[in-house]
């Protein structure tokens, strides 16, 4: 269970931060900025559902995905030391990935195939889960960044990548089944 009684504690006054298994990092390491990009990936979902709450379904999923964010939060600032640790690590598991897919499918069931790439706009929930899609895409870079050099699970590798294709099907959905999409015209304005 969390508890927060004080919000500041002054300990990250020197640059510095705990993860949760204790160890202190710098808050530039790549670890803190992972798991910084995925709370920024949060945040951005959170600016998409104020334009999702008459979309009962995808707000639903939405809702689910904060949720697996912090769930991931927690993983990545619990570095896999292969230490014996004194409680069970908070992880992402491969049901959240393919929870992702079967949502994707469903969403996309009502999608008409593309036939270009589509631009970043249509209607204000779309713009905004092309941004999220946009942030999840760095977290991912940093995350496979920091797996070249430390331990990060597969499932959460997995999940960071869905999340992205999600987000992407998720904005054309909220463009009226894609109808609302901003269609790219390669060389249009040469």
């Amino acid at each position: 269970m969390v508890k927060l009684n004080k919000i500041y504690t002054r300990t990250g006054d020197n640059g510095t931060t705990a993860l949760v298994s204790g160890p202190r990092r710098e808050k530039h390491d790549l670890r803190v900025e992972a798991y910084g990009t995925v709370d920024e990936t949060n945040s951005t979902i959170g600016l998409v559902r104020l334009h999702t709450s008459s979309m009962i379904e995808l707000d639903a999923m939405l809702f689910r995905i904060q949720n697996d964010l912090f769930d991931l939060g927690a993983d990545l600032a619990t570095p896999d030391a292969g230490e014996k640790l004194d409680y069970e690590p908070l992880r992402i598991v491969d049901a959240q990935a393919t929870r992702l897919e079967t949502e994707i499918d469903a969403l996309n069931a009502h999608l008409d195939p593309l036939t270009s790439f589509v631009l970043p706009g249509g209607s204000a929930a779309a713009a905004h889960l092309h941004l999220a899609r946009t942030v999840s895409r760095r977290a991912e870079r940093l995350m496979v960044e920091l797996s070249r050099g430390e331990t990060v699970g597969a499932a959460a590798l997995k999940y960071i990548n869905r999340l992205s294709d999600f987000l992407f099907v998720a904005a054309r959905f909220a463009n009226d089944g894609g109808k609302a999409d901003i269609l790219w015209v390669p060389g249009k304005n040469r």
